[in-house]
C-alpha cells in the first residue's frame, strides 16, 4: 500500500528538516516531477521513501516501519530460511554450482580460484519473487493470502508470473506463511541483503547444505521453468510478428 502524503510529509520534515524538495531530489535521484506526482495524488510509492532512506544514511526497513501499515516492520527481524535464501541464488549460480560439484575442472570447490568463482549475485533476479513465495508455499498460501488481503487469486498469480508483488502484498504473504519479511523485501529489490541484515554467506551456506541431488532437481526445476517461459516469449514473438505481415 502506498504510503499516505501527509504521513510521508511528517516524516521528511522529521527525517530532514532543513532540506528543501528540490534537495531530496537531488541527493535521492528522484525526479522532482515525479515526487510532485506522488504528493499530489495522496499515494507516495515505498520505493520513494527507500531512496530517499538511503540517500540520508537511514535504514530503509526502519523508516518504513515508522508508518502504521508496515509497523510490523518494525520488529526484532526474523531470519529468512534456508529455503528463502536458495530461492534468491538465480539459476545460473545454481548451474555454476552442479558443475562446480560434478568437476574440480570447472572451478570445483578445492580450485584455488574457487571463493571468486562460487560469488553469488545479488538478490533479485529474474523469478526471485515467485522463487520466494513457490519457497514457502505449503500449497494453500496463495489463498491465504487471498483472503486476507482481498487480491483476488488470478491478479496475485499475475503478479509472480510478472516476477514482482507490492510491498503490501509481500507483508501479507509472509504473514500468512509464517515467515520473516525481509524474505519477500528482497525477492522484489526494495530492500538489499545487506539492508535486510541477511548474514553476509547465508545464501551460498544455504546452496552448499544442499545434497547433491537436491542441488541437480532444484536447476532442473529451475530450468524448466526457464524453458516454459522462453517458449511462451518465442510463440507471443512469432504471433506480433505474423499480426504485422498480415497488416502488411
Amino acid at each position: 500500500m502506498p504510503l499516505p502524503a501527509k504521513a510521508f510529509q511528517l516524516w521528511l520534515h522529521r527525517v530532514a528538516p532543513s532540506a528543501s524538495t528540490a534537495d531530496i531530489c537531488r541527493i535521492s535521484g528522484i525526479k522532482r516531477t515525479t515526487l510532485a506526482q506522488q504528493l499530489v495524488r495522496g499515494k507516495v510509492a515505498e520505493t520513494t521513501l527507500v531512496s530517499i532512506s538511503r540517500a540520508l544514511d537511514l535504514s530503509p526497513l526502519t523508516e518504513l516501519a515508522s508508518f502504521d501499515h508496515y509497523a510490523e516492520l518494525g520488529a526484532p527481524p526474523q531470519p529468512p530460511t534456508p529455503a528463502e535464501l536458495v530461492s534468491q541464488v538465480a539459476t545460473m549460480d545454481l548451474l555454476r554450482a552442479v558443475i562446480s560439484r560434478s568437476s574440480p575442472a570447472y572451478g570445483g570447490y578445492g580450485d584455488s580460484d574457487s571463493a571468486s568463482m562460487r560469488a553469488l549475485s545479488p538478490a533479485p533476479h529474474a523469478t526471485s519473487v515467485r522463487n520466494w513465495v513457490d519457497a514457502i508455499d505449503d500449497g494453500e498460501l496463495r489463498h491465504r493470502v487471498s483472503a486476507a488481503s482481498g487480491v483476488a487469486p488470478q491478479n496475485y498469480s499475475a503478479q509472480l508470473t510478472a516476477n514482482r508483488l507490492s510491498p503490501e502484498l509481500v507483508v501479507a504473504t509472509a504473514r500468512a506463511a509464517g515467515v520473516g519479511f525481509t524474505g519477500g523485501l528482497v525477492a522484489t529489490g526494495l530492500i538489499t541483503e545487506d539492508e535486510a541484515g541477511w548474514v553476509p554467506g547465508a545464501k551460498q551456506s544455504a546452496l552448499d547444505a544442499l545434497s547433491d541431488g537436491e542441488l541437480a532437481a532444484l536447476a532442473g526445476e529451475r530450468l524448466q521453468a526457464l524453458g516454459k517461459s522462453l517458449r511462451r516469449h518465442e510463440h507471443e514473438q512469432a504471433q506480433t510478428e505474423k499480426i504485422w505481415e498480415n497488416l502488411g
